[in-house]
C-alpha cells in the first residue's frame, strides 16, 4: 500500500475506536493490515496524522483518535484560481481539499468527504474518502495526439488530469480538434482517467465548433433530432371551418407583433380597438402551440427534455421543431394564427374593468422591431400609430402602478455583438429596454398575472387546483445586510428591513442614484445577486420583484415548456377537470427551474467567449476601467467602453506585495500601502487572451 492508501484506511477505521487510546500495531489490526511492509510504514503515517490534526499522541506511543474529526456528504467545487472546495449540504461553511485530498474526485461530483479536526491558524480542511455521485461523465476538450498517445486536455476548473483515449477509441479525432470525450473508468491507482471520444465537434477556433462546445459543457444538445423534426413535417397547418367556430374570432381587430428585428419566432401579438363606451379592448394573443402538439408525443418529450430555448450570441437553439417554431405556431403577418388569448376591457386610467381568456383566431396585419415601434413613440407618426401611442400610454400608467405596489426595476442592459459571416465578433453594443419593449413587457405581465389569477384565486365553494406558478421569494436578511455594507463604501444607502413597499422603493432608490455613475453595472450585479432567483413551482408564494400575489408563464410556449404546462391545465380546468397531481407537477417544475438556469449559463458562457474573441486582437491596447472583482489571487477590471471583464493578477503587481482584505473588498501594497478596492477607476492594457478558458490578462498601467 501506498502512504495515501495507507492513511485513508486508518483514518476509516477511527470513528470506531471512539475514545480509546490505540499503539500502531491495534490500529493495525483494527484496519485488517496485516503486511509486514505496509505495518512499518505505520508511525509514519501516523506521525503525519497528529500533523493533520486527526489523532492526539496521549504518551509515547500511544495515541487517541480527534473526536471532532467527521464525515461529510456535500459537492465538490473548483474555484478559478484551482482551488477545490467541500460545499456541505447541510449549507455549512465551504471547506478547503488539497489537490492531494481529493481522490479523483471532480467539480459538480456529490461526494463523502472526512472534516479534519481543525489546526490552530488554518482553514478547516477535509479529504475525499468516497465518490457518492458523479456530476457529469462526458467532457469537452482539445484532442492531443503525441508519439501515437492521445490525451483530451479539459479546463482545469473542472478536470485537473488529462483524459487517457486509447488509439482505438479516438473515433476520427485528429490532433487539435475539439471533442466530447466520456469517461469511461479511472483506476483507483492510475493518474489519469481512460475515455472514448463519442463525438468531433471540429477544429479548435472555428466558431461552430466552439458554440457547440459550449452547449456541450452545458450538457445541451446542438443539433434537432432528425426524427423529431421529420414528425412535425406531418403536421396538418390548415385551420377547418369546425375549429374556427369554438374560438373567439379577432381576426377583424387590429393586430401586430413587435419583437427583436432578428426574430423568427413570434409568440405573442397584441390586439387594440377604442369601445363605442371610450373604453379600450386590449388582446394579448399567444401562440396556441398545445394545438399542435399532444401530451408526451415525440415532439411533447423532446420539448419537455429541452425545457426552453437557448440563445447564445449568434443562434437560437430552439425548444421546438424549425416548423413549428417558426412557421406553424409563428405569428406572421397575413396569416390566419390559432391563439391562447386573454382580451381585457381597460379604462383610460389603464385599470382592467373585465378580462376574458379564450381561445381565438387572429390575423396580424403588421410585424414591427422594437425599433419601428420606438420610432412611432418617439414622432407619433406611422402605421397603426393610434393603436401604439394608446397602447404605450396605457403601459405607463400599469408599470406606474406596479411601481407603487413594490415592484423593483431590475433593468439591465443586454451585451449584443454584431457578427460577420464566420461569426466573428466585429462590435460590441448594449441593448437598452425602451419604451416598444416596456409596451410588450407590460401587457405580458398583465395577462401572466391574470391567468395565474383565474387559477389560483379560490371561489368560494372550490378546492384549490394545482398550478404552475413562477415564483419569487423574498430577499435573505442576511444578504441584505451584507449587500448594505458593500454599498457603504461607495457612500450609498438603502433600507434592509420594514415593510416590503419601504424595502423594495429603498432599493429602487439605490438603482435610480447608480444609473450613469462608474459603478452602476457593478452595484445593479451585486444587489441582483442578493435577491432570490425566480422559480417554477406548484407552491404559490406570490413573486417578490414584480409585486404580484399570483403569477405565471403563459406568454411564451414557443420557447418555454412551463408556459405550455399552463396552457394545458388553463384549458382542463375551464373544461371541468379535477386537479391534477401536484407531486408530479413540482417534479417537472424542478427540472423546468434546472434547465432554465443551464441554459442561462450557457448563454453567458457564450457572451463571454465572444468578449474573449473581440478583446483577442487588441492585445498592448490601453482602456479605462472599473474594479468589478476582488480576490486573493487577483483583481478583476471591466472595461468602460464594452464591459469586457479581466483579471489583473496578483503575481503581475511587481511594484509590491500586495495582500487581500476581504472585509473591505480591497488589496493593500504592504510597502507603499497602495490600496485598490471594488469600484475604483484604473487603466489596464490587454496582455493575453485565452479563448479555450474564456480568460482575459490586464496589466495595470
Amino acid at each position: 500500500m501506498n502512504k495515501k492508501e495507507l492513511q485513508t484506511a486508518l483514518i476509516e477505521k477511527l470513528p470506531s475506536l471512539g475514545n480509546k487510546a490505540f499503539n500502531y500495531k491495534q490500529i493495525a489490526s483494527a484496519a485488517g493490515i496485516t503486511k509486514a511492509a505496509d505495518k512499518s510504514n505505520i508511525p509514519m503515517v501516523l506521525a503525519e496524522m497528529v500533523l493533520d490534526g486527526l489523532i492526539k499522541e496521549v504518551d509515547r506511543g500511544k495515541f487517541k483518535a480527534v473526536l471532532h474529526s467527521k464525515f461529510l456528504v456535500g459537492i465538490i467545487d473548483r474555484n478559478s484560481n484551482g482551488k477545490t472546495h467541500l460545499i456541505p449540504e447541510d449549507g455549512g461553511e465551504k471547506i478547503f481539499i488539497s489537490d492531494r485530498n481529493i481522490n479523483h474526485a471532480m467539480k459538480g461530483d456529490k461526494v463523502r468527504a472526512l472534516l479534519y479536526a481543525r489546526r490552530r491558524n488554518r482553514q478547516s480542511e477535509a479529504e475525499v474518502v468516497e465518490i457518492l455521485k458523479r456530476a457529469r461523465e462526458t467532457f469537452v476538450g482539445v484532442l492531443s495526439i503525441c508519439n501515437n498517445v492521445a490525451f483530451v486536455v479539459v479546463d482545469n476548473r473542472i478536470l485537473t488530469n488529462d483524459i487517457y483515449v486509447p488509439l482505438d477509441s479516438l473515433n476520427g479525432g485528429k490532433d487539435g480538434q475539439k471533442v466530447i470525450v466520456k469517461m469511461i473508468e479511472w483506476p483507483e491507482k492510475a493518474k489519469n482517467p481512460i475515455g472514448r471520444i463519442i463525438d468531433v465537434l471540429g477544429n479548435a477556433g472555428e466558431n461552430n465548433t466552439e458554440m457547440h462546445a459550449i452547449l456541450a459543457e452545458y450538457g445541451l444538445p446542438y443539433s434537432y433530432p432528425e426524427e423529431v423534426a421529420q414528425e412535425a413535417e406531418k403536421i396538418d397547418i390548415s385551420i377547418n371551418d369546425a375549429e374556427i367556430a369554438k374560438r373567439v374570432d379577432c381576426r377583424n381587430i387590429t393586430t401586430f407583433t413587435i419583437d427583436p428585428k432578428d426574430a423568427k419566432d413570434f409568440d405573442d401579438a397584441i390586439s387594440y380597438r377604442k369601445l363605442a363606451n371610450g373604453n379600450f379592448e386590449v388582446g394579448v394573443h399567444i401562440a396556441d402551440v398545445t394545438y399542435y402538439v399532444s401530451p408526451n408525443d415525440i415532439i411533447d418529450k423532446e420539448a419537455y427534455d429541452r425545457a426552453t430555448s437557448v440563445y447564445l450570441v449568434d443562434r437560437t437553439v430552439p425548444m421546438l421543431p424549425e416548423k413549428l417554431c417558426n412557421l406553424v405556431c409563428s405569428l406572421r403577418p397575413n396569416e390566419d394564427k390559432l391563439t391562447y388569448s386573454v382580451i381585457f376591457e381597460m379604462n383610460d386610467r389603464a385599470e382592467v374593468l373585465h378580462s376574458k381568456i379564450s381561445r381565438a383566431i387572429i390575423r396580424s396585419d403588421r410585424r414591427f422591431t422594437y425599433e419601428d415601434a420606438q420610432k412611432i413613440i418617439e414622432t407619433g407618426e406611422g402605421d397603426l400609430s393610434e393603436a401604439i401611442l394608446a397602447l404605450d400610454k396605457l403601459a405607463k400608467q400599469l408599470r406606474e402602478q406596479r411601481f407603487k405596489e413594490g415592484a423593483i426595476a431590475f433593468e439591465r442592459y443586454e451585451v449584443k455583438f454584431e457578427i460577420d459571416e464566420s461569426g466573428k465578433p466585429l462590435d460590441v453594443y448594449f441593448k437598452e429596454s425602451k419604451d416598444a419593449n416596456k409596451l410588450i413587457e407590460e401587457f405580458m405581465l398583465l395577462a401572466n398575472r391574470t391567468v395565474a389569477e383565474h387559477i389560483g384565486k379560490i371561489k368560494k365553494g372550490t378546492n384549490p387546483k394545482t398550478f404552475v406558478y413562477r415564483i419569487h421569494d423574498e430577499p435573505n436578511q442576511e444578504k441584505l445586510a451584507n449587500l448594505s455594507l458593500f454599498i457603504k463604501k461607495f457612500g450609498y444607502k438603502f433600507k434592509t428591513t420594514g415593510k416590503r413597499q419601504e424595502v423594495s422603493s429603498s432599493i429602487n432608490n439605490l438603482l435610480d442614484s447608480v444609473e450613469g455613475k462608474k459603478e452602476q453595472n457593478l452595484i445593479e450585479t451585486v444587489t441582483i445577486r442578493s435577491m432570490a432567483k425566480a422559480i417554477y413551482s406548484t407552491e404559490n408564494i406570490g413573486h417578490y420583484g414584480l409585486a404580484f400575489e399570483y403569477y405565471t408563464h403563459f406568454t411564451s410556449p414557443i420557447r418555454r415548456y412551463p408556459d405550455m404546462m399552463v396552457h394545458r391545465l388553463l384549458a382542463a380546468y375551464d373544461e371541468g377537470a379535477s386537479s391534477v397531481n401536484q407531486s408530479k407537477y413540482e417534479e417537472y417544475c424542478e427540472h423546468c427551474s434546472d434547465r432554465e438556469q443551464v441554459a442561462a449559463s450557457a448563454e453567458r458562457a457564450s457572451i463571454k467567449y465572444k468578449q474573449v474573441e473581440f478583446m483577442s486582437d487588441k492585445r498592448g491596447q490601453v482602456f479605462d476601467g472599473v474594479i468589478s472583482g476582488v480576490t486573493e489571487w487577483g483583481i478583476y477590471v471591466e472595461i468602460i467602453s464594452n464591459k469586457c471583464e479581466g483579471m489583473v493578477p496578483l503575481r503581475d503587481m511587481d511594484d509590491d506585495f500586495y495582500t487581500y482584505d476581504e472585509k473591505n473588498y480591497c488589496i493593500i501594497g504592504r510597502r507603499t500601502h497602495k490600496c485598490y478596492r471594488l469600484g475604483d477607476q484604473v487603466s489596464i492594457m490587454v496582455n493575453k487572451a485565452n479563448l479555450d478558458k474564456k480568460q482575459l490578462d490586464f496589466v495595470l498601467v
